[in-house]
C-alpha cells in the first residue's frame, strides 16, 4: 500500500465531534499498526486556531479515545498533520491547492446541510481534479428524504463523478456485515437453504441503552427511521437478501443490493400502520437507575413527535423471498445494548421427537461479535426429549487487534474500493421505501414506551401469525428463548 502513502487527506470540519471521536483515533491506530503511514493530513475548519492549538486538541482527544496511547507514536504522526482555517468557499479552499502535490481524499466531517455547498466549493476551487486521483467522502445522512437526496446529488454531480464519491455507512465496515456475505456465499451448506422454502423470517435489531447524548439538535429533526433504518439497517438487509454475486467486485455487489431494494414491496400510504411502528421513550429505569423521558431531555419540546424507536416489516417480491417477512427495528433507551441479524428456519413437524421450534442463525454485533447457530439435540437421560444447543463462534480471539469500522473504511477509500460504500441508486431506493412512512408519521404522536423496556407494545402488531420478536435479553447460552 506504500504507493498510497503520499496522498493528502483533507478533513473538512476538522475541529468537530466526528473528527476527534472517530477519525483521528482511526488514523492513529492505522499508523500505530503499520497499516498506513500518512505523509500529509490537513485539518480545515472555520475556527481561527494556530497549528499548535489544533494539535493539542487532537492529542487531548486521542488520549481519551485511544487505548493504549503512545507518546512517541503520536510525536511521529503529528509531524504529518497541519491545520488551515478558512470558510467553506472556493476562495478559502483554493489556498489548499499548493499544499496538495498529488492524490487527495476530501473528508466532509460537516453538518449534513453543508455537504452540497462544500462539495461544490471544492469543485469551484479546482480541487476535484488532479494531479493524481481525487475522492470525496460524505457522511450520512445523504438527504433528508427522496427529493432532498436527489437535490444533493444534483448539486454534487457537476463537480464530482459517481466513482469519486464515497458515502460512508460505518455499519458496512463492521466485521459482522462483511461476515454475512462471506458466511452466506463461501459455505455451500447454506446456499440451498437460503430461500423462502426454508427460511421463515429474518429479524435485524439495533437496540441502544443510550439516549440522545447531546445530539438532540440533529436527532430531534431526524428520528430513528432516518438515523438508523433508512441507511444502516436497510444496508444490512440487502446483504441478507441479495443474490450471490458472480465476482467480488464493487459494481456487482451494488447491482445486486440495488436489485433487492427495488424488489421491496411498496408500502401504500393508507397501510403504513400495518408495516411500520413508531415509539418514543418515556421515563423509566435502566440498570436500576431512573431515566428521564425523551421530552424531558435538554432541548426537546414537550410536544415533540420525533420517534426514538422505529420498526418495519418488509416483503421482497421476488422468487427467492416470496412471502418471507423481514423485520427491522432500532430504538434508544432500550433494555439492553443488543444488535443482531437473526435468520429463522421453518420448523419441523411438531410430532417429531417433540421438537416444534425452529433453528436460528444469528450474526451478533453487540455486545460482542459472534455467529450463533441454534439447533436441537437429544437431552441427556432416558427418553427422546430435545433441548436446544448453541454452536457459537466468536470473531475475535483474545489478543487479536480490534479495529473500528472507520479504520477499514479509511483504507478502502485510500485504495479506491467502493464495496462498502452505498451507490446513489441504493440511497435512492432506500428513500423510496421509507418516504411513505415519513409522510404518515409527520404529525403522528409515536407510541410511548418506558425507558429500559423492549419498546412499544404496538410493535407486536407487525408480526405475522405464529411469529414474535426475539427478546433483547437473549444471550448465547439461551439463544432460543422467547422466539
Amino acid at each position: 500500500m506504500d504507493h498510497h502513502d503520499d496522498m493528502t487527506l483533507v478533513l473538512l470540519g476538522a475541529t468537530g465531534d466526528l473528527t476527534r471521536r472517530l477519525l483521528f483515533p482511526a488514523i492513529y491506530r492505522l499508523y500505530a499498526d503499520g497499516k498506513w503511514s500518512p505523509k500529509h493530513i490537513i485539518g480545515f475548519a472555520k475556527e481561527d486556531w494556530s497549528q499548535e492549538k489544533f494539535l493539542a486538541h487532537i492529542e487531548e482527544n486521542l488520549k481519551q479515545f485511544v487505548e493504549p496511547f503512545d507518546t512517541s507514536t503520536w510525536k511521529r504522526l503529528r509531524d504529518s498533520i497541519s491545520y488551515q482555517a478558512g470558510d467553506l468557499d472556493a476562495k478559502s479552499l483554493e489556498g489548499l491547492k499548493s499544499r496538495i502535490p498529488k492524490a487527495a481524499v476530501f473528508y466532509l466531517g460537516l453538518p449534513p446541510q453543508l455537504f452540497g455547498p462544500a462539495a461544490e466549493a471544492l469543485g469551484q476551487a479546482g480541487l476535484n481534479r488532479g494531479p493524481g486521483w481525487r475522492r470525496l467522502v460524505i457522511e450520512k445522512p445523504f438527504g433528508w428524504d427522496l427529493p432532498s437526496a436527489e437535490a444533493l446529488r444534483e448539486s454534487i454531480a457537476p463537480w464530482w463523478d459517481e466513482d469519486q464519491i464515497f458515502r460512508i455507512d460505518h455499519f458496512l465496515g463492521k466485521d459482522t456485515a462483511q461476515n454475512v456475505l462471506v458466511f452466506r456465499f463461501v459455505n455451500r451448506i447454506l446456499g440451498s437453504l437460503w430461500d423462502s422454502e426454508h427460511i421463515q423470517q429474518v429479524q435485524i435489531t439495533y437496540a441502544e441503552t443510550l439516549g440522545v447524548e447531546g445530539r438532540w439538535q440533529y436527532y430531534d429533526r431526524a428520528g430513528a427511521l432516518r438515523d438508523m433504518l433508512q441507511n444502516h439497517l436497510l444496508q444490512l438487509f440487502t446483504l441478507v437478501a441479495m443474490e450471490p454475486p458472480s465476482d467480488w467486485d464493487a459494481a456487482d455487489l451494488h447491482n445486486h443490493k440495488a436489485e433487492v431494494l427495488r424488489s421491496v414491496r411498496r408500502i401504500a400510504p393508507e397501510r403504513v400502520a400495518d408495516f411500520a411502528v413508531a415509539g418514543q421513550y418515556g421515563r423509566g429505569t435502566l440498570e436500576g437507575k431512573p431515566v428521564a423521558g425523551y421530552t424531558d431531555e435538554e432541548g426537546i419540546a414537550a410536544s415533540s413527535t420525533t420517534e426514538t424507536y422505529a420498526a418495519l416489516k418488509l416483503f421482497v417480491d421476488n422468487w427467492r423471498w416470496h412471502g418471507v417477512p423481514f423485520y427491522l427495528r432500532s430504538g434508544k433507551r432500550m433494555a439492553k445494548d443488543w444488535a443482531e441479524i437473526a435468520v429463522q428456519w421453518r420448523p419441523v413437524p411438531e410430532n417429531l421427537f417433540g421438537a416444534g421450534s425452529a433453528d436460528w442463525l444469528i450474526f451478533r454485533m453487540k455486545p460482542d461479535e459472534a455467529i450463533d447457530l441454534v439447533m436441537w439435540a437429544k437431552r441427556p437421560g432416558l427418553g427422546l426429549y430435545t433441548a436446544p444447543v448453541v454452536l457459537t463462534s466468536p470473531y475475535k480471539k483474545a489478543g487479536e487487534i480490534e479495529y473500528s469500522a472507520y479504520e477499514q473504511l479509511l483504507l478502502d477509500v485510500i485504495q479506491g474500493d467502493h464495496s462498502a460504500f452505498p451507490r446513489f441508486d441504493e440511497v435512492e431506493e432506500s428513500w423510496r421505501i421509507v418516504d411513505p412512512i415519513l409522510s404518515a408519521w409527520a404529525n403522528l404522536q409515536p407510541e410511548p414506551y418506558a425507558a429500559g423496556s423492549e419498546g412499544p407494545a404496538a410493535q407486536d402488531r407487525l408480526m405475522e401469525p405464529g411469529l414474535s420478536w426475539r427478546h433483547l435479553s437473549l444471550n448465547q447460552a439461551s439463544g432460543h428463548e422467547g422466539v
